[in-house]
């Protein structure tokens, strides 16, 4: 393994790299960034990551250099050379896999307790977040999320209450775990520069409020910012209980969504569950 790694533009025109506009690719090239992106999550040896569109292998070797063990699962077959010196480089250190991040069950193929850490493709990053935060079992098999996101959508998920960016995404991502914009990223870091700013957003999981069913929340979300121009009497009068748990919470049914916390839909989503079973 060099004590001086290739630069990782002269890699990427050694393997004829370019990013594809088709699979969202944006590649960082800058290696000190690359290297505060990793540190973010305090990853160490021993530890174990997740990583989604490793493309070249900027982040992935930073991560390896941690002394963490990486999984990288990429759907473009153009990056598997380039990702495949790293293994050679990181004998054991690292696994690829070729395929579909959402396609993946990621929790069978690094194990429980891992960090997942990317550099996600545009196109796929909410699914694939979503995806993370859902479900019933919690805590979750992931230690920590740290991703890179449109800064669009990283404001989206740290969102508070009565702002244009509040919505589903901010309660999906607020109600059980703990999100935070850990660093900005200009536009300029990027081959090709993308038209909008990111961020990096780090997450990692908190307690989850007894007496809630997940799926009755997210039904609550969808039908109360659905129609968030309109009053909660209104958007969710196709809820079952909705209209009887607000009056019950003491909620006024005049207000709309983006004036609700995330608390006030914990609480309501509390009160419908029963409904649901």
């Amino acid at each position: 393994m060099s004590d001086t790694p290739e630069p990782l533009r002269q890699l990427i025109a050694r393997h004829g790299l370019s990013a594809s506009k088709a699979l969202g690719q944006n590649f960082i090239l800058d290696r000190q960034l690359l290297a505060r992106i990793a540190a973010i999550p305090g990853i160490g040896p021993g530890d174990r990551v997740f990583e989604v569109g490793p493309g070249p292998g900027g982040l992935t070797r930073a991560l390896l250099d941690t002394g963490a063990s990486v999984v990288a699962v990429e759907r473009d077959s153009r990056c598997l050379p380039a990702l495949a010196e790293l293994e050679v480089d990181h004998p054991g250190k690292l696994r690829l896999i070729e395929g579909d991040a959402l396609a993946i069950d990621a929790a069978a193929e690094v194990g429980e307790g891992a960090h997942i850490v990317a550099n996600l493709p545009y196109n796929v990053g909410t699914a694939l977040l979503l995806g993370w935060l859902g479900g019933e079992a919690w805590p979750p098999w992931w230690r920590s999320l740290t991703l890179m996101f449109q800064k669009e959508v990283a404001e989206r998920i740290v969102a508070r209450p009565d702002t244009s960016a509040y919505g589903r995404l901010a309660v999906a991502a607020q109600w059980r775990s703990a999100p935070r914009i850990a660093m900005p990223v200009h536009r300029s870091s990027f081959v090709p520069p993308p038209k909008v700013a990111s961020a990096v957003v780090h997450i990692v999981p908190a307690d989850q409020p007894e007496g809630v069913d997940p799926a009755v929340l997210e039904r609550l979300t969808a039908a109360a910012f659905g129609q968030r121009r309109k009053m909660l009497r209104q958007s969710l009068k196709g809820v079952p209980g909705a209209i009887v748990a607000l009056a019950t919470l003491g909620i006024d049914p005049q207000r709309r969504a983006e004036t609700l916390s995330v608390g006030d839909y914990v609480a309501l989503a509390r009160a419908l569950s029963p409904f649901s079973r």
